[in-house]
Formats: C-alpha cells, sequence, structure tokens
C-alpha cells in the first residue's frame, strides 16, 4: 500500500511540475525575447543576412557610409515594426531637403549620390543649381525650353555640344564649343583674346578668306584682336588710328571706306564698285578730256 501511495504521489508532483513548465514557458520566451531587444546590433550583425547593402555603402555610400547601418535603422523587425528612416529624419535646412519623393532621383539611399532623373526634370534641380537656371532665363535661346534632365540625363553629367549640335567646321572639336558658348546662355558669344582666328572663319569664312588675300596690315591681326572679348562688336577706326587725316579731309569724308574700302581688305576696289565710287562731276571731267 505504501509503494502505491508513493508512486502516486510521484505521479502527482511530476503532473504539477509539467503545468508549472507550461505555464512559465511563455514568460521565459518573451525574457529572453526581451533580452535579446536590449541587446545592440552591430553593423557586421547586418551584414550577416543584408550583403548588399553594406556593399553599396562601401562602394557609393557618400556621407552615408560613415552613418552606418544602426546610425540609420534603429532595431530590428519583429521587436520594431518599420526601421526604415525618413530622409528628413536627417536632412533639413536646405530648399533641396523640402522636396517630396526623394527616392524618385535617390533610388537607392545606400548609393545617395549615384542620382538618375525621369524625362523632363527641371524643378529639383532648381534648388541647387541656381546661377544656371538664372543664365537661361535672362538669355533666352532654345536651350531655355529644355528640361535639366534632356541634356544632365545623369547627375553630374557634362554633355558634349556635338552630341546635339552640328560643329561649325569639320576641324571644330568639343572642347572649342566652350571658348565661345556657354551652354547655359549660348547665345551670349564670349571669346579671349587668343582665340585662333580659324574658328571665326567656320563661320565667317568670306570674312577671313577676304583678310587673309589682302595686302594690308590688317591681315597680321587676329579677328578678336579688333573684334574684341565680344561677338559682333564693332570697332571704330579712330580706336587705333585716332584722327589720322586734317580736318578738311576729315570734313569732306567722314566715313573712312569712302577712300579705303573695307576694314577687311583695305586700299582695294573692285574696278566696278571704283566706277561707282566716282562723282558725276569726275564723270563729265573723264568725258572732256
Amino acid at each position: 500500500m505504501k509503494a502505491v501511495k508513493s508512486s502516486s504521489l510521484l505521479i502527482t508532483l511530476f503532473f504539477v511540475l509539467g503545468i508549472s513548465v507550461l505555464l512559465l514557458s511563455p514568460a521565459i520566451v518573451s525574457a529572453q525575447t526581451a533580452a535579446a531587444s536590449t541587446s545592440e546590433l552591430a553593423d557586421t550583425d547586418c551584414a550577416k543576412c543584408h550583403a548588399k547593402p553594406p556593399a553599396d555603402l562601401a562602394a557609393n555610400g557618400g556621407k552615408h557610409k560613415g552613418v552606418g547601418c544602426t546610425g540609420c535603422h534603429v532595431g530590428h523587425p519583429p521587436t520594431v515594426k518599420d526601421n526604415i528612416p525618413k530622409c528628413n529624419q536627417c536632412h533639413g535646412g536646405k530648399p533641396h531637403f523640402e522636396l517630396k519623393g526623394c527616392l524618385g532621383c535617390h533610388t537607392n539611399p545606400h548609393t545617395p549620390l549615384k542620382i538618375s532623373f525621369g524625362a523632363n526634370v527641371t524643378e529639383p534641380c532648381l534648388t541647387c543649381h541656381t546661377d544656371q537656371i538664372k543664365q537661361l532665363r535672362e538669355h533666352k535661346s532654345k536651350h531655355s525650353a529644355l528640361g535639366c534632365s534632356t541634356c544632365h540625363n545623369v547627375h553630374g553629367k557634362i554633355p558634349e555640344c556635338l552630341q546635339c549640335h552640328k560643329p561649325h567646321s569639320a576641324e571644330m572639336t568639343a572642347a572649342e564649343c566652350k571658348k565661345c558658348h556657354k551652354p547655359h546662355m549660348p547665345t551670349v558669344v564670349t571669346y579671349a583674346s587668343d582665340v585662333p582666328s580659324k574658328d571665326c572663319a567656320a563661320c565667317h569664312k568670306m570674312v577671313y578668306e577676304t583678310l587673309t588675300n589682302s595686302n594690308a596690315k590688317h591681315k597680321t591681326f587676329a579677328c578678336a584682336f579688333c573684334h574684341q572679348a565680344k561677338h559682333k562688336m564693332m570697332p571704330k577706326c579712330s580706336d587705333c588710328h585716332g584722327v589720322p587725316h586734317p580736318a578738311g579731309i576729315m570734313a569732306k569724308f567722314p566715313k573712312c571706306g569712302e577712300c579705303h574700302n573695307i576694314a577687311h581688305d583695305l586700299n582695294h576696289w573692285p574696278a566696278k564698285a571704283a566706277e561707282k565710287k566716282e562723282t558725276p562731276k569726275e564723270t563729265k571731267k573723264k568725258k572732256k578730256h
């Protein structure tokens, strides 16, 4: 009888212990989870499951590279439901950071400076590139009607002019375009004093050939020597020559070209032009003689 009673007591004891374990298990698991959630994750822990983001950060992370995974992603699901931060959580204080839809251009936050654009994007660009839009609006041209991304379809890309435009001459290279034209104000043509005359000849071929075939000293000067700094700048003869003749001659012939022809072909008058220059009195004298 004693043996039976002992067995019954053992069975009861094991039953009670089993029930206790079952009741305590959720509390134990919860305590373990809480302990795990309070332990800090390191960036090396993230890389165990997420290989690509750390690799992207290392290659093209920019300033994000110094922040690391846990600098942006606080906690981890399921303990933290949403650990994807908003851009304005860190970025602010500038007009560009007030824009919405950051991921439209910065498609991968782990490579923030690899920026891609859709078609005809302009407004987001204006929050940083104020000088360029000012030039486009103040100096109207066909470029003014284009979206920024038409030419700059990748951020930081500087397209070659010859990508859209034909050169003025077969010899002209893309680098030479920018000697005279600024892309955001292309119709305002300016140039340095040492720009070679052959560049001007690409558009002004007849003038260039007339000058180089001339016997006058003007042929020794570069185009930019007389037409200084700005396209279509027309110098006056007196800028270099002062008042070359007595007042009586200057009063009778106020325009230098009346005697000297054009500046690109001085003192050379074609026969027909010379005849046209004769006054009626001079023609009558010739007939009398």
